[in-house]
């Protein structure tokens, strides 16, 4: 996105990683802050402030932040399968929210970009908890965009498949060649490769897009 000229708003719980992708970003102007997504206090005064240092809210809204607590549905703890609805979806849900709100509030056009999963259509052994909140995610997204529209702000939704990416990191090296061999690309996605079809439904070239989901997911 900061290569196609945009203004970067990075957030994450983690403070350290979203000031290091700050750093490495071409251009000027861009900020990182500490947010809890899963948080309504974190969320409403973490975007005050983003308000307040650009005085306007952001046009584009790229929800990324998820969290896996993998395991068989039988030994699944509540804690466990609540704590990824926090973050998937009511973050989701937060962010989404506080943003439309300013977005109607200035008359601004703008796109929401959601990151489900390729899971959340088949779901997956061991991920009961994760493929249901993605799949929560995809269909909150075709209501918000539903309901947006009249406001011409569009949202939509990416699917990635296997992805290298710090959640994939812990998967063991076997497990890892069986799921590729189900894949016809034969191979996991660079992060690269989602972050591309992300930009194009954050940018003017998707204006006609909204209430979409695309997989990325190497034909898995």
């Amino acid at each position: 996105m900061a290569r196609e000229g945009a203004t970067v708003v990075a957030t994450d719980l983690n403070i350290k990683n979203v000031q290091t992708t700050v750093e490495e970003l071409t251009g000027e102007g861009h900020k990182s802050y500490q947010l809890d997504v899963s948080d309504v206090e974190s969320v409403s005064s973490v975007f005050k402030q983003v308000f307040k240092d650009y005085s306007a809210p952001p046009t584009v809204v790229v929800n990324a932040a998820g969290i896996t607590r993998d395991n068989f549905m039988l030994k699944m703890s509540l804690q466990d399968f609540e704590s990824v609805f926090n973050v998937n979806v009511k973050g989701t849900f937060l962010v989404t929210q506080t943003i439309c709100k300013a977005l109607v509030e200035k008359n601004l056009s703008g796109s929401i970009v959601n990151i489900g999963s390729i899971v959340a259509q088949r779901g997956n052994k061991g991920q009961c908890n994760y493929s249901a909140s993605k799949a929560a995610v995809e269909l909150f997204s075709k209501t918000v965009a539903l309901e947006m529209a009249r406001h011409n702000i569009r949202c939509n939704t990416v699917l990635p498949g296997f992805t290298v990416s710090p959640m994939t990191d812990m998967i063991p090296e076997n497990i890892k060649e069986i799921f590729k061999t189900a894949i016809p690309m034969n191979r996991f996605a660079e992060a690269e490769e989602i972050a591309e079809v992300v930009t194009f439904l954050a940018s003017e070239k998707s204006s006609y897009i909204t209430g979409t989901s695309i997989p990325v997911s190497g034909g898995f």
